[in-house]
């Protein structure tokens, strides 16, 4: 029973993380209509920010907290002078977005090496449950990341930011004619998804260490689980991240984990063969 309980709280550790990608993946593609192949890349950029701040003597917590404003930021700024004037060529700006990933990755590659950074806890240890012992900053990912789903769904349902979002999305061409900036929605849009990628790789730096690679096995789980999920609305992507990040977590529990890798892929293809709309298709929250 001890087992089970520690291996169902690893599953929902690791589905929290990529539910916190697939957040800022999954509404940049349902909003933009394109998918941020650069998405691997501002988690790795996040968990660099927070590196920094560590390894210069600032609290872990100060580079948490800038790391999504800062990746942000660079979102913002990324959409305004380059991916912006590829919006009627969708496959071109995926290309875009590739080539300003690779651009990210291999900079900081130049600047850490091969090496493997670690970065510590910012509350380390144990939350005991009778026999059962769980880690604290992985129980706190798992909120923070539930706090984040909630605030993210209030802010497109319950804020005049949301309609405009929502307009947006819904149709382009009536949002301008009702006075709506849709290319500030658009970059507005771009660096808040890019901010949550920020956020996800300051959270779980000090969980998988901080190497050029990070964000590639993160950017490619969590294309899978918006595909699965369902391109259009804010649950359909979750959902799909539900789904993908517990199998990547469960099965390496009962087989290898290069097997468990295939096995997860052919079962998402073989899904969206079947249901290429997704588990939740259409538009809106």
């Amino acid at each position: 029973m001890a087992n089970a309980f520690v291996a169902a709280f690893e599953i929902l550790s690791f589905g929290a993380i990529i539910v916190l990608i697939v957040l800022g993946l999954g509404i940049i593609a349902s909003m933009m209509g394109i998918f941020n192949f650069a998405q691997g890349e501002f988690v790795l950029l996040g968990a660099y920010i927070t590196y920094l701040a560590y390894s210069h003597g600032l609290p872990i917590w100060a580079g948490m907290v800038a790391a999504p404003f800062l990746v942000g930021a660079l979102g913002f700024a990324l959409e305004g002078l380059i991916i912006r004037r590829f919006y009627a060529a969708p496959i071109v700006a995926m290309l875009g977005t590739y080539a300003l990933g690779l651009i990210i990755r291999e900079s900081v590659r130049g600047l850490i090496g091969g090496f493997y950074l670690t970065v510590p806890e910012p509350i380390g240890g144990s939350i005991d449950i009778g026999t059962m012992h769980i880690s604290t900053w992985r129980f706190i990912i798992i909120v923070i990341t539930l706090l984040v789903m909630g605030a993210c769904y209030l802010l497109l349902s319950r804020t005049s930011f949301g309609l405009r979002v929502r307009a947006t999305l819904e149709n382009p061409a009536l949002a301008r004619a009702s006075g709506i900036s849709t290319p500030l929605i658009y970059g507005v849009t771009f660096a808040f998804g890019a901010a949550l990628a920020g956020l996800a790789g300051a959270l779980i730096v000090p969980v998988f260490s901080l190497f050029a690679d990070l964000g590639i096995r993160f950017l490619i789980q969590g294309f899978v689980a918006v595909m699965v999920g369902g391109v259009g609305s804010f649950i359909g992507p979750v959902a799909g991240a539900g789904v993908i990040g517990t199998l990547s977590a469960a099965l390496p529990w009962v087989m290898a984990p290069v097997i468990a890798d295939v096995l997860v892929f052919v079962l998402a293809i073989a899904f969206i063969k079947f249901r290429p709309q997704g588990l939740i298709a259409g538009k809106g929250v």
